[in-house]
C-alpha cells in the first residue's frame, strides 16, 4: 500500500453509486465485466457457446447514475447497449468458494456496458486488447443498488432494455451461463475483490446500436431501473 501524504495534484473525486433509498453512496472500487455469459448473445455474436465466459475491467470513472444525459462517444460511428445485472461486492476475498459467495454480495442494480462495437471488431481483427471499446469515458450507466437482503431471488427475474419504448433485449437472469455464484468464484481466482468492487454479468442477445436522441431503459424485477439518454 502506498503512503499517505500530500499531493502535487488535487486528487480525482471518488467513483460512487446511488443507493435505493438513502442519501449514502456506495464507493466503487473497481469494474468487472463478464463476456460471453448468455448462450444466445455468444451465438448472435459468432462465438461458440462452449467456450467459458471470460473477464474484462473498466475504469471505477467510467460510471454514471440513471438520469444522466450522455454525449455520444467519440471515436464511433457504432455504439452498442449492452444492458446487464451489476453485482456490488461487499466483503472482499481472494479464491472464494462458490458455496459461500453469495455472501460477499452486497446489493444488485441495473447496469448498461455500452461498447464502440467498431473499435471492438478492430480490435479482434488485429488481435489487439478491447480496453478502447469497452473502457471509455460514461461507458458503465448504474442504477441505484439495492442491498442484497431486501432485493429478494433477483437471479429468478427477468432483464428488459427498452430504446425509446421499444423492447430490445429480454431474459431471465436465470439463463447465464454463470449465475453470480460461479462468477464471484472464477473471478476471484484471478483477482483479489474488495468492498465496492462492481460486477456486470454479462448481457443476453439483441444487444444493437444506440444513436443521438435515443432513451434507454432497463428494468430487472425486484430493481430500481436505470434510464439514460443520449445527446442529439
Amino acid at each position: 500500500m502506498s503512503g499517505e501524504g500530500r499531493f502535487v495534484l488535487p486528487p480525482p473525486r471518488r467513483p460512487s453509486v446511488a443507493v435505493a433509498g438513502r442519501d449514502e453512496r456506495l464507493a466503487v472500487r473497481r469494474i468487472w465485466c463478464v463476456g460471453r455469459n448468455y448462450a444466445a448473445h455468444v451465438r448472435e455474436m459468432g462465438n461458440d457457446e462452449r467456450e467459458p465466459p471470460f473477464f474484462f475491467g473498466k475504469p471505477a470513472d467510467a460510471v454514471v447514475d440513471s438520469g444522466a444525459r450522455l454525449p455520444f462517444p467519440m471515436a464511433t460511428r457504432d455504439l452498442h447497449h449492452e444492458a446487464e445485472l451489476v453485482v456490488a461486492i461487499g466483503k472482499g476475498g481472494a479464491r472464494i468458494p462458490q458455496a459461500g459467495a453469495m455472501g460477499h454480495v452486497w446489493g444488485y442494480a441495473c447496469g448498461l456496458d455500452l461498447t464502440r462495437r467498431d473499435l471492438q471488431a478492430e480490435a479482434r481483427r488485429m488481435s489487439r486488447p478491447w480496453d478502447m471499446a469497452k473502457g471509455f469515458d460514461r461507458s458503465a450507466p448504474c442504477g441505484p443498488l439495492t442491498p442484497a437482503q431486501e432485493a429478494g431471488a433477483v437471479e429468478r427475474g427477468r432483464l428488459r432494455l427498452t430504446v425509446n419504448g421499444a423492447l430490445r433485449q429480454e431474459a431471465g437472469l436465470q439463463e447465464m451461463i454463470w449465475p453470480v455464484a460461479g462468477i464471484i468464484a472464477h473471478l476471484s481466482a484471478l483477482v483479489e475483490l474488495a468492498p465496492g468492487d462492481l460486477i456486470f454479468t454479462g448481457t443476453p442477445a439483441g444487444v444493437g446500436p444506440v444513436r443521438p436522441g435515443d432513451e434507454l431503459r432497463v428494468e430487472i424485477d425486484g430493481l430500481i431501473p436505470l434510464e439514460v439518454s443520449i445527446l442529439a
